[in-house]
């Protein structure tokens, strides 16, 4: 059976990452930018965003409730969430909708000032699978060119809200200007993606190290949780050594007063242990590449 897909990757004996300082992980924390870039009648889109903490969608009418939610994450969360690295210094990737960004342009320039990475995370905060090779290419460009005029910057990472397309990565290095994609979930390293010309490294994202299992039902009740959660999985990696882990974060999840908590001392148990490169996913990309050439 060729379906190209992958079960064994590195196997039993996954290659020395050689993190810089003797790092035993690299920690991604990946700040997720969406507010102004879910879906909205408001917006012109065609109906109302449906996942956010009540998980359910306004049929026909104007969704008050759902903007007022995601208006939390730039009006408050942002800089609670901003203030809180800078105390631990830690820097982190904003993956941000393109559309999100033009309604708070604000935010991506606070994040480039502070250092961050900014990689893009769609135009909207939607899938892309659904899309032609030619309309996604469009997007992409309209993407680049969109996050480049907001932030002073072009992005370098990419990664859609969950599916991409069939056409997505071919497209990322046919564009020549991306070093890496995130839609992956199916490793604890990078690897080379599978294409022709620019070369592309697979940063995989997280779903369960995720501040997104605060919503009702998903596995987060309290800041707790998150920090025990999030430290396991980092001493787990610690002792095996040479491996990476994302922690998905949202302002208008974790940047609430009773959530912040669990990242704080999910930091402070990383400085406490030792062995933790707090890292860009760019920085993590092209130190992949230098040590596979």
């Amino acid at each position: 059976m060729s379906d190209g897909r992958d079960f064994v990757g590195y196997g039993a004996a996954p290659p020395d990452p050689r993190w810089p300082g003797g790092a035993r992980v690299a920690v991604s924390l990946v700040l997720n930018i969406e507010e102004g870039a879910e879906l909205s009648l408001s917006s012109g889109d065609e109906r109302n965003e449906s996942e956010h903490e009540l998980d359910q969608e306004l049929v026909g009418h104007r969704d008050h409730l759902l903007e007022s939610h995601f208006e939390y994450g730039p009006r408050a969360g942002w800089w609670r969430v901003a203030r809180l690295l800078e105390r631990h210094g830690a820097t982190a990737t904003v993956n941000a909708c393109a559309r999100a960004l033009e309604r708070t342009p604000w935010l991506g320039r606070d994040a480039v000032a502070r250092g961050y990475e900014v990689m893009c995370h769609g135009w909207r905060w939607e899938d892309q699978h659904h899309l032609g090779i030619d309309e996604e290419r469009a997007l992409i460009a309209r993407c680049v060119a969109s996050i480049e005029r907001t932030c002073g910057e072009r992005p370098v990472g990419w990664y859609v809200r969950s599916h991409p397309s069939e056409n997505t990565r071919h497209l990322l290095a046919e564009e020549g200007g991306f070093v890496h994609d995130s839609n992956a979930y199916n490793d604890d390293l990078p690897y080379l993606a599978d294409v022709p010309g620019h070369p592309l490294v697979v940063v995989p994202y997280s779903l369960d190290t995720n501040d997104m299992r605060f919503f009702p039902g998903r596995g987060f009740g309290t800041a707790d949780d998150f920090a025990t959660y999030c430290g396991n999985a980092f001493d787990w990696l610690h002792d095996e050594g040479g491996r990476m882990m994302t922690i998905g974060l949202h302002p208008r999840i974790i940047g609430r007063p009773g959530r912040i908590a669990g990242l704080d001392r999910f930091l402070t148990h990383l400085r406490e242990r030792g062995g933790a490169w707090i890292a860009r996913r760019d920085e993590i990309a092209r130190h992949w590449l230098a040590s596979s050439t």
